[in-house]
């Protein structure tokens, strides 16, 4: 049984993911919004499929990539963002806006109560105070803004956002679109010619003129709200437009585009019904994208099916199982559960590797270009060496170092995506390929190698004080782990550091300019060195490599997020007042388990009878035994 439970184990949590990975089916009856969820659009100037800007957009004012109803009713992403587009009454009334700031439900007179999600209709009355108050909000730097400051300003983005979706395929409040664009498009030769008589000094038809001037103003708003642009270039290559543009455009062209006559019939039949017409439609725009956009039909196909997978998902719940297994391990069955454990970590990169490199494709970027990335980076870095250390080691401690760093990375990667789009455009102080291929991921290599050591630390200390488990062996096996891992650390560590220079003299025309990022770096580097030049120095042992190894996560800590949130220098990007005291709740428990290490060796379970010398302390004497 032994024998085969790791490949059981692994078979079971392969097929769990399969099933996972399973395509849902539309009924041949029923609206496809799947395939509508594929077109794509370019926002944020980045083509991608509708079905992401529902999931991103759902994210920003919601919360979540779903939404729950009254009735246990649940809702997804590309359900609301087409009630939104062409059934905006219906979207109204959707609880979809988080509010949970007393004073901000007391600007409208409400008073606070167990529940937290509001929808537009509640808010209409009241969309120019908001806008005041947010506007005055705006005006501060993040970390200037109260509680109060903060919840108006989302609030206020929330509903921008919110208007602008509703406004971006067509007109707010429009019922039969594509009548209203056959009457324009008829409309426009003989306003033209009135335009022409008139500057003439000829008679002129005034109506003409006045119905195609009402409409234009009704196009220059919605040029002017659009959030999506939905209009591809007609000839494959140029620039998008909004529906709102391509109107207008086309007032001098004398033709609509064929994409905004599909998208208004599109409509036209989702407030009917019409599965059938929609549908339809449906297919001939697909099939005019696939046509006239081939590489932007494709690239948003496969977002959509990066969407529907959720690699790091599926890869976080394989982390835990498989943390658990390799803890279990040293309670019994250690080689069964050990190898269980590897392999279960081997399916959880390959999963997280394809999730990397799936960002990489539809970015065409290197793996670490914001915040959100570098936590998906380094623990796939991470992961990878931890491996290697369980590979030479085989004691299950490299398999639970990679379970935890491999899941909590994920957890803050979950956290940092509540800002909307993951694949968002750099920032520009990132926006160089070889800064990208260079300094960051270097950078970010050292910052898992950091954690890597600060997780040994944590599991020689918890089991040296806690348990009896921490024989000799594993301590010193600990111990080589976390001083080669703190070499590779300092390696990268400056490499990456020194590279950081070199790109910003070619830059910025300075090597170092004391910025809160590049000094982040530079104390990793300088608490490596300290790390090793006290071990070489004899002024630790194994007991002080862990301390030191447990400090160096606070540091990194702090390069790592600390300094996005001083709200000073180049790289200043990424602030989130939300991350604030989980970091330092992070901080203060890293120093509660240095002060647990500090105790003296009597009270750590594993050494209580055994020569404490080997670990920093002062070995104990037997008492002599009693004669007779």
């Amino acid at each position: 049984m032994n024998r085969f439970l790791p490949w059981i184990i692994l078979v079971v949590a392969a097929g769990w993911i399969a099933a996972n990975w399973l395509p849902t089916e539309t009924a041949k009856d029923d609206i496809d919004l799947t395939k509508f969820g594929k077109i794509p659009v370019l926002v944020g100037g980045r083509v991608k499929p509708l079905e992401t800007v529902a999931r991103n957009s759902l994210l920003i004012i919601h919360g979540k990539q779903e939404l729950r109803l009254e009735g246990s009713r649940r809702l997804s992403a590309i359900q609301w963002l087409t009630d939104l587009l062409f059934n905006a009454p219906v979207d109204d009334q959707y609880p979809v806006f988080v509010v949970q700031n007393a004073d901000v439900l007391g600007l409208f007179g409400w008073e606070q109560s167990d529940r937290k999600y509001f929808s537009f209709a509640e808010f209409t009355p009241f969309l120019r105070q908001i806008d005041e108050q947010g506007a005055q909000s705006d005006k501060l730097e993040a970390v200037q803004r109260s509680a109060y400051q903060s919840a108006i300003l989302n609030l206020r983005n929330g509903l921008v956002l919110y208007q602008r979706l509703k406004n971006s395929i067509q007109p707010e409040g429009t019922q039969n679109f594509a009548a209203e664009l056959q009457s324009f498009e008829r409309s426009v030769p003989g306003a033209a010619k009135a335009a022409r008589e008139r500057e003439s000094g000829e008679n002129f038809d005034q109506a003409k003129l006045n119905d195609v001037a009402e409409l234009i103003q009704r196009y220059e708003k919605l040029s002017e709200m659009a959030y999506v642009l939905a209009v591809p270039p007609v000839q494959g290559s140029g620039d998008w437009h909004s529906v709102g543009d391509s109107l207008l455009q086309s007032v001098g062209a004398g033709q609509t585009h064929p994409v905004v006559i599909e998208y208004a019939i599109i409509g036209d039949a989702y407030r009917a019904n019409d599965r059938s017409l929609f549908n339809e439609h449906l297919d001939q725009m697909t099939n005019s994208f696939a046509e006239e956009q081939p590489n932007a039909v494709k690239r948003a196909s496969f977002e959509f099916l990066f969407n529907f997978l959720q690699p790091f998902s599926q890869a976080m719940a394989l982390y835990v199982l498989a943390f658990l297994l390799a803890c279990a391990s040293w309670l019994g069955w250690s080689q069964a559960l050990r190898r269980s454990a590897f392999y279960l970590l081997l399916l959880a990169l390959a999963i997280h590797t394809f999730g990397l490199v799936s960002r990489m494709y539809l970015q065409e970027r290197p793996p670490v270009t914001n915040l959100y990335s570098s936590a998906i980076f380094i623990g796939w870095g991470a992961v990878i060496v931890s491996l290697i250390l369980e590979r030479i080691y085989r004691d299950g401690i490299g398999a639970a170092c990679a379970g935890a760093i491999g899941f909590v990375t994920l957890i803050i990667a979950h956290h940092l995506a509540g800002s909307g789009d993951t694949l968002e455009m750099l920032q520009a102080v990132l926006d160089t390929n070889i800064w990208l291929a260079t300094h960051v991921v270097a950078v970010t290599t050292g910052y898992s190698a950091m954690f890597l050591a600060g997780m040994l630390a944590m599991i020689y200390i918890v089991r040296g004080v806690f348990t009896r488990s921490l024989k000799k062996q594993t301590a010193d096996s600990l111990a080589r782990m976390t001083y080669g891992v703190v070499c590779f650390a300092t390696l990268f560590s400056f490499v990456g550091t020194v590279l950081g220079g070199i790109w910003a003299d070619q830059s910025w025309g300075r090597f170092w300019g004391w910025d809160p990022k590049e000094n982040g770096a530079v104390l990793i580097v300088l608490w490596c060195a300290i790390i090793l030049h006290a071990r070489w120095g004899g002024f630790i042992r194994q007991r002080g490599l862990m301390i030191m190894a447990l400090f160096g996560n606070v540091v990194t800590s702090f390069s790592w997020f600390g300094v996005n949130m001083l709200g000073v220098g180049l790289h200043s990007y990424g602030f989130m007042q939300k991350a604030f005291p989980w970091l330092v709740g992070f901080m203060l428990s890293q120093f509660a388990l240095m002060c647990v290490a500090a105790m003296p060796l009597e009270r750590w379970r594993s050494f209580r009878t055994a020569g404490a010398s080997a670990i920093g302390g002062r070995p104990r004497i037997s008492p002599a035994p009693s004669a007779g």
